[in-house]
């Protein structure tokens, strides 16, 4: 009877002693909490695009927005189709939760930059702070190889 007693503490201990030895080698298997303060550094980026074709004035990487969103800058010409691009707000999951038209009253007929002011009225969303705002290009072929977007990571207002 001893020796089954031994038996079943040397197979508890081992059992410990397996997993101590993982989290040390492993770390926590809790993963730290992910800040979600606008004080993080974020850039805008480019998806088949450079600044060289738009420049956002309003809001800037990192911004906290509310609504409306108010997104001014500039774009060139080639831009735009009949004078118009799309703005689209999504949350931090993807999920849209506005899009509007963005259009210039200027001459969009040009290589040169044309300016452009949207205001984007939204619900903020439910859950999560962060967002992205994504202006896309003008694309009447529907072809891919025409696709462009400038990406510019928010977040919303408590």
């Amino acid at each position: 009877m001893n020796t089954k007693l031994l038996w079943l503490w040397l197979v508890v201990i081992a059992i410990g002693a397996f997993f101590a030895i993982e989290r040390l080698v492993n770390g926590p298997a809790i993963s730290p909490p992910i800040d979600e303060s606008p004080s993080e550094v974020a850039t805008s980026s480019y998806v088949g695009a450079t600044a060289d074709d738009i420049r956002v004035l309003t809001p800037q990487a990192s911004d906290t927005i509310s609504s409306p969103l108010v997104v001014t800058g500039e774009a060139r010409g080639p831009w735009y189709f009949e004078a118009t691009f799309s703005a689209v707000l999504v949350d931090w999951d993807g999920l849209i939760i506005a899009e509007v038209p963005v259009m210039t009253a200027e001459d969009w007929m040009t290589t040169d930059f044309v300016p452009f002011r949207v205001e984007i009225p939204f619900a903020r969303p439910a859950y999560g702070d962060r967002g992205t705002l994504i202006l896309q290009k003008a694309n009447a072929s529907g072809l891919p190889e025409h696709d462009a977007a400038v990406e510019i990571p928010i977040f919303f207002e408590q």
